[in-house]
């Protein structure tokens, strides 16, 4: 049930007719886990709260530093040094105390990604680097996790929905973030955001975007961005979709598949 506070508060979905009350309290009940709690992790946690998801969790083990600032909204100049986890959570409670937030300042790695994610309803990965993407997008196939996953270039970036663990109407398996990805670039072809830079408002509208797309999951309205990767090129401001299907070599859920656990990560 929804307080006379919480209703007030989030007046301006339960009057929308795709959401409304019952929409609502969907949100009050799930869970969502985001990894990282920087430039995409950011929004996405502060708009997620706002929208009354009722248990946020975040994992990231880096603390704030000034070059975040430009772009990680959700920490403030007084949080340099300081755990982002523990940033993010004073600015969450700060902005929705019916919210509740659990920190996991932890690196992420194959020993422990499958206890993290089995306690949430789903999954946002706002990591920064390939191993991470790879690592996540397994970790959901095995554990039957819906998963949001988003990358940021310096003026563009994508957004999807991975549901690889589920099949379509056809009764194959949906396409995994391998389908799209099948091996991450050769070390050094893609320069990390310290090297290349990266627009701050790029980062707010794609985990803005990812925000929006976990509540139409929990909500249920809408059209799924599973098998869509949406493209984003903030230089001429134009969005494409791409629709991406299953491919029957992927080593996850092909036909002959060769991942079967976590073992082919670092530990």
């Amino acid at each position: 049930m929804l307080t006379d506070d919480e209703l007030e508060r989030y007046a301006r979905h339960i009057v929308l007719r795709d959401v409304g009350g019952p929409g609502q309290a969907a949100l009050k009940d799930a869970s969502a886990l985001v990894i990282g709690a920087g430039g995409l992790g950011a929004p996405v946690l502060m708009y997620l709260a706002a929208a009354g998801v009722g248990r946020l969790g975040v994992v990231d083990d880096d603390v704030v530093s000034l070059s975040n600032l430009q772009r990680q909204v959700i920490h403030t100049t007084p949080d340099i040094g300081r755990l982002k986890v523990d940033s993010a959570a004073e600015t969450v409670h700060a902005l929705n105390p019916h919210v509740q937030f659990e920190a996991h300042a932890v690196r992420l790695r194959a020993g422990n990604v499958m206890p993290l994610i089995d306690d949430y309803d789903l999954v946002l990965d706002g990591s920064d680097n390939f191993e991470t993407r790879y690592l996540v997008s397994d970790a959901c196939f095995f554990a039957g996790k819906p998963l949001i996953t988003a990358a940021l270039g310096q003026f563009d970036g994508s957004l999807t929905t991975i549901r690889a663990h589920e099949r379509d109407a056809d009764g194959h398996y949906n396409p995994t973030y391998r389908c799209l990805f099948p091996e991450p670039p050769p070390p050094g072809t893609v320069p990390a955001c310290a090297e290349a830079g990266v627009m701050g408002a790029l980062a707010g509208m794609l985990g803005s975007m990812m925000a929006l797309e976990a509540i139409r999951e929990i909500v249920g309205f809408g059209e799924s961005l599973v098998g869509r990767l949406v493209m984003v090129d903030a230089r001429a401001m134009r969005f494409e979709t791409l629709r991406y299907t299953r491919d029957p070599q992927n080593p996850l859920n092909g036909d002959t598949p060769v991942i079967i656990d976590l073992s082919g990560h670092a530990a």
